[in-house]
C-alpha cells in the first residue's frame, strides 16, 4: 500500500485547518485501496500539505539556508513543521562539524547563553518541536511502539546499529536519538505530516530513516558539505529507503553514486541552495581612487573556511604597497588563532573580526564591500565545504567574489566571468587576483553585474523551493523501496 495513502487513512491531521471532508477523503482512499489489489488501481495521493522538517539544530546561524527554504515553501502554502534532533534554541557559538554527541555537550554548557537568531526565526522557535534526549512521554512513545509494533520497531534499531557499526560518533549518535526519533514518528502521526524532509546526510537522515521505517510517511534528505564528505557510513541504506535525495551540486551526486545501488540513481537529484533575490539585491557604491580596497569574508572561525590563507594574502598586498581592509564576519574555534596569526602579520590596523552578524547586518557589510571573498579549503580531518551560500548573497548583491576551486564551488562560478576561482591554499594566487581586481574598478563592475544574473538564473530560494514542493508532491504517489509498514488503520494512540 502506498505509505501517503495509508498515513492519510491512519491519522488525521490535528491542525485547525483539517476538515470533515478531508477525513472523508482520507476514508474513502482507504477504502479504495482496500478493493483494489494493484498499485496502479489506487487513487492519487492528495497533494502534500504538511511537511516535517528534521535537523541537528534550529535555528542556527551559520545554517540559514535551511530557515530561508522553510519560509519559501510555506510560503507557497506548505505547512511546515520542525523537528530539531536537539533539544533547544542555540546561541550561535556553535561547535563546527562536531558530532552529535559534541553539539549535545555544548548545548548542555550553554544554558544561560542567549539565543542569537534571525527574527525570520523567531516564530519557528516558538513552535518547533524541542525535547530533551528522554522524558516519560518518549519512555512511553517507545514502549508503545514495542508492544504495537515489535517487527517495525526492532526493524528499525536493527536497521540503524547495522548501518552505522564502524563509526562511533554515527553509532552513539543514532542510538541517543533514537527513542526521540520514535517519539516524533507518533507526533508526525498526529500532526497529518505526509513527508519527512532532513538536511543534511548524517544524524537528520538517519532519524527520517526510522521515521519511515516506523510509519512509512516518505522521506528525502539534502546532503550538503562535510556531512557527505567526511563519513558515508549507511549512506546507501538512507537513499535506498528515500523518496528522493537532493544534493547541492553535481559534484555531491558523484560521490553519493559512488556509495549507493546504480537501481537508486535516479532519486539522486542535484538541487541547489537559493537566496532571497529581493532581501540581497545590488546597491549603488563607487570606491574611490584613493580608498582601501575592501574585502570581506563571512563563515565559521574554522580551518574548513581558509582565513588564515586569506590573512597571508592580505599581507601579500600590504607588502606590494596595496592599501585594503578586511571585515571577518562569524565566530568559532579558531578566533583566537586567527586573531595571533593577524598580529603576526602586522595586520592589527586594518582587519576586525566582527563576530555573528544579524541579516539585516550582514547585507550592509556586502552591500559596502567591493570583493567577496571565500576561500575554503579540505581540514585536515576530511571536512570541506558544499556550495557556501554566502557566495550566492554576494553574487546577488552584485559583488565581485573570489573563491576556492573545491567541491562544486565551480558550479557556481562556472566561468571567469561570474567570478575568479583560486586553487585552496594558493596565498599567492589569491593576492594577485585580490590586486587585480583592487586595480580594475570596471572589472569588478563587470563580475559583479554578471553574478547578479547568474543568481536570478538558478540560484532563486522561491524558485528552487517549488521545484522541492513538486518533488514532495511526486514523492507522495511513488512505493518507497523500503518494505512498507502495514496500515496503521485502528492503531490507538
Amino acid at each position: 500500500m502506498n505509505p501517503a495513502s495509508t498515513l492519510s487513512a491512519a491519522t488525521p491531521s490535528s491542525r485547525a485547518d483539517s476538515s470533515r471532508a478531508d477525513s472523508s477523503r482520507a476514508d474513502s482512499a482507504s477504502n479504495t485501496s482496500a478493493s483494489n489489489t494493484s498499485a496502479r488501481a489506487q487513487p492519487p495521493a492528495p497533494p502534500v500539505r504538511t511537511v516535517a522538517y528534521v535537523m541537528s539544530r534550529f535555528p542556527k546561524l551559520t545554517e540559514t539556508f535551511v530557515l530561508f527554504e522553510i519560509l519559501a515553501v510555506e510560503k507557497q502554502k506548505v505547512a511546515v513543521e520542525v523537528y530539531p534532533l536537539l533539544g533547544k534554541a542555540v546561541s550561535g557559538q556553535e561547535v563546527a562539524g562536531a558530532g552529535l554527541w559534541r553539539k549535545w555537550r555544548e548545548h548542555r554548557r550553554a544554558p544561560a547563553r542567549p539565543a542569537l537568531m534571525h527574527e525570520e526565526a523567531r516564530p519557528y522557535v516558538a513552535r518547533a518541536h524541542y525535547h530533551g534526549f528522554l522524558s516519560t512521554a518518549i519512555v512511553w512513545a517507545n514502549m508503545l511502539s514495542m508492544l504495537r509494533h515489535p517487527r517495525r520497531y526492532f526493524g528499525a534499531l536493527a536497521g540503524l546499529i547495522r548501518g552505522t557499526w564502524g563509526n562511533r560518533n554515527y553509532l552513539f549518535g543514532g542510538l541517543a536519538a533514537f527513542p526521540k526519533t520514535v517519539f516524533f514518528a507518533r507526533q508526525m502521526q498526529r500532526d497529518g505530516v505526509q513527508h519527512v524532509h532532513a538536511h543534511f546526510a548524517n544524524h537528520p537522515a538517519a532519524a527520517a530513516y526510522v521515521i519511515h521505517r516506523l510509519t512509512g510517511i516518505p522521506y528525502s534528505f539534502t546532503a550538503h558539505g562535510s556531512d557527505l564528505h567526511r563519513h558515508q557510513h549507511m549512506l546507501g541504506t538512507k537513499v535506498r529507503g528515500a523518496a528522493f535525495v537532493v544534493t547541492i551540486s553535481e559534484y555531491n551526486r558523484r560521490v553519493i553514486l559512488e556509495h549507493c545501488d546504480p537501481a537508486d540513481a535516479e532519486k539522486v537529484r542535484v538541487l541547489h541552495c537559493g537566496v532571497d533575490l529581493h532581501h540581497f539585491s545590488p546597491a549603488e557604491r563607487r570606491r574611490e581612487s584613493n580608498e582601501p580596497l575592501q574585502i570581506v569574508c563571512v563563515g565559521t572561525l574554522h580551518e574548513v573556511k581558509g582565513q588564515a590563507y586569506l590573512l597571508r594574502a592580505v599581507a601579500g598586498l600590504r607588502l606590494r604597497g596595496l592599501a585594503c581592509r578586511l571585515d571577518l564576519i562569524g565566530d568559532g574555534a579558531d578566533r583566537d588563532m586567527l586573531e595571533r596569526l593577524a598580529a603576526e602579520l602586522g595586520l592589527v590596523d586594518c582587519v576586525r573580526f566582527l563576530g555573528v552578524q544579524s541579516r539585516a547586518s550582514l547585507l550592509q557589510r556586502l552591500r559596502a564591500a567591493d570583493v567577496l571573498v571565500a576561500p575554503s579549503v579540505p581540514s585536515s580531518d576530511g571536512r570541506r565545504e558544499g556550495i557556501p551560500v554566502v557566495l550566492m548573497e554576494g553574487m546577488a548583491c552584485g559583488l565581485a567574489v573570489v573563491a576556492s576551486r573545491l567541491s562544486g564551488i565551480p558550479e557556481l562560478i562556472n566561468s571567469d566571468r561570474v567570478g575568479c576561482l583560486c586553487e585552496p591554499k594558493d596565498v599567492d594566487a589569491l593576492t594577485e587576483t585580490l590586486q587585480r581586481l583592487a586595480a580594475d574598478d570596471a572589472l569588478r563592475l563587470r563580475l559583479g553585474t554578471a553574478a547578479r544574473q547568474r543568481i536570478e538564473t538558478a540560484f532563486s530560494v522561491d524558485a528552487n523551493a517549488a521545484k522541492l514542493i513538486d518533488m514532495f508532491h511526486d514523492a507522495a504517489g511513488i512505493p518507497s523501496a523500503e518494505p512498507s509498514p502495514a496500515t496503521l488503520n485502528g492503531d490507538p494512540d
